[in-house]
């Protein structure tokens, strides 16, 4: 590829960001990193139209890297709940800690101690650095990767060691002398707004006329889809437990699915278990068993609810919870990492996603005037 094909391409993204680009977005028009950091990290595996609302709420409550740096844990990723992938949320105040610690609260400057920091890897460090500072480096996100794989036609999956190096190659010979801030927000919106994964807008983009894919009329061949795996599915019985108007939570380990969020307890065992599609009442006795045996507690009854799924990146979750009405309640359940909370305050705690909407179904929905649990099944949530 010759300079004048970079620079051109380059020439056209910044002159069409310039217009018709997305320039009025919160975490915009500030050198300010800490934002822009925040922003980042949320937009990693998030649309921004999704990020945005959480965005604003994580900042009221921590709008600078000190106080995330000192909030409780809990609160920080009760703040994250519903974004997923929580390990970002983990990483951005492990980051923040390490910018007060060894960075006596200043964010870095320099690319390549940005990518030190928990959390952060290449392209989002480029992307920091950019923005706040004006250095002049790639970026390679999956919106851009699809750009680039289109318009210079480059062939196989994107994600495959090969591919990506060539792609990283290709990312740093177009970055501009000048205004690099307004190619990487530019490249950043085309691939968000017209170059997308289905029905491009191919009619409205800026570098159409050099484009390969458009040429050869293979916009929707690339880039090549991620070679195509069985998905497994996992099981687990998930308990809630209910005393009263609280129902009881548990944090989950640090690591793993979920890591550090309170959730409800699971059955892990699988030999004690009830394979799905066998009779509920099964089910439902074993629960009662293992309630007394973990807890102490008296369980009254014991009722299969549908079963819920939860697709992650890598496998899917399908959840069979059982509501178990308990009575006499066990010191057991007092100790660190257990709690009973009111329904509501439950919902508000930081639960991952899913069993949030499973609670809030459980108690009628938000605003009371959703069918329960136990009024309508609840599928695919």
């Amino acid at each position: 590829m010759s300079r004048h094909t970079s620079d051109d391409f380059a020439h056209r993204l910044v002159r069409w960001q310039a217009h018709a680009g997305r320039n009025d977005l919160p975490w915009q028009n500030t050198r300010d990193p800490y934002p822009i950091w925040v922003a980042e990290i949320m937009l990693q595996q998030t649309r921004v139209a999704t990020a945005i609302p959480y965005y604003q709420r994580f900042m009221a409550r921590f709008p600078d890297v000190a106080t995330l740096a000192c909030a409780p844990e809990d609160e920080v990723l009760r703040l994250w709940s519903g974004l997923g992938y929580y390990s970002r949320a983990r990483n951005l105040q492990h980051a923040a800690r390490e910018i007060v610690t060894r960075h006596a609260g200043r964010f870095p400057h320099a690319l390549a101690e940005i990518g030190r920091l928990p959390g952060i890897g290449r392209s989002t460090a480029a992307a920091i650095a950019g923005f706040a500072f004006g250095a002049r480096a790639a970026i390679l996100d999956g919106n851009v990767k699809r750009v680039l794989a289109r318009h210079f036609l480059i062939e196989g999956f994107p994600g495959e060691p090969a591919v990506e190096r060539q792609l990283w190659a290709l990312a740093e010979s177009l970055v501009p002398e000048r205004g690099v801030e307004t190619y990487i927000q530019g490249l950043m919106d085309l691939g968000a707004t017209l170059c997308t994964a289905r029905r491009p807008a191919c009619g409205r983009c800026p570098v159409r006329a050099t484009c390969g894919a458009y040429a050869a009329n293979r916009v929707t061949e690339l880039p090549a889809p991620r070679p195509r795996k069985r998905v497994p599915v996992r099981g687990t019985v998930m308990l809630v437990l209910r005393h009263g108007t609280d129902v009881l939570l548990e944090r989950r380990p640090a690591t793993g699915v979920w890591g550090g969020l309170w959730s409800l307890p699971e059955l892990t065992d699988a030999a004690d278990v009830p394979a799905a599609g066998g009779p509920e009442a099964d089910l439902a006795a074993t629960v009662k068993r293992a309630v007394a045996q973990r807890y102490g507690f008296d369980a009254r009854c014991a009722e299969p609810l549908a079963i819920v799924r939860h697709t992650f990146t890598h496998f899917t979750l399908e959840m069979r919870p059982v509501l178990v009405d308990v009575g006499r309640i066990d010191r057991r359940a007092g100790e660190p990492g257990v709690r009973w909370l009111p329904l509501g305050e439950a919902c508000a705690a930081a639960l991952p996603a899913p069993v949030k909407r499973l609670l809030l179904r459980l108690g009628g929905g938000a605003s009371g005037d959703q069918p329960s649990l136990l009024e309508e099944a609840v599928q695919d949530l």
